[in-house]
């Protein structure tokens, strides 16, 4: 998604988990103008930030962090319980917002943008019987990118 984004003309900040060196450095590779800790703060307003980590958490810090008439867009299947926060985060004209159900006209339009878009990706490859490895090696940040389950006949 950096790559698309940046490929559209936006600035893409990147906030991964604390001590993830490797993540950050994808993210500059990628095209992030930025990577740093969530744990730290944005070093500009935010427009836009897009949490894919299930960590309820970071929903807060990313409406503090967002410009007036910002979107925090939360795009996990799953995250942990978003914590009690100050209504004072959604003034302003801020939203939250959820895409974890995307539809295939989501996944036509995405395919249609990557037709047009110079991609360079980044995954690490198990095996099927591997899939809880991959999980493990994916929670506990032990590899950048996406991890790729394949079959073997």
């Amino acid at each position: 998604m950096t790559q698309i984004a940046v490929a559209q003309g936006r600035e893409v900040y990147a906030f991964t988990r604390a001590g993830d060196s490797a993540a950050q450095q994808l993210a500059h590779q990628t095209g992030a103008c930025w990577a740093g800790a969530s744990d730290l703060d944005a070093p500009v307003p935010l427009d836009a930030p897009l949490i894919f980590a299930p960590v309820g958490a970071l929903v807060p810090r990313a409406l503090g962090a967002i410009d007036k008439g910002g979107i925090v867009v939360c795009g996990g299947i799953h995250m942990s319980d978003i914590p009690a926060m100050p209504y004072q985060l959604l003034c302003e004209e801020r939203r939250l917002c959820s895409v974890a159900n995307l539809t295939r006209a989501d996944g036509d339009a995405l395919m249609e943008i990557a037709a047009h878009t110079p991609l360079q990706t980044h995954t690490t490859t198990y095996p099927l019987e591997q899939a809880n490895i991959a999980l493990a090696d994916l929670r506990d940040g032990r590899l950048a990118g996406a991890a790729v389950l394949t079959i073997h006949p």
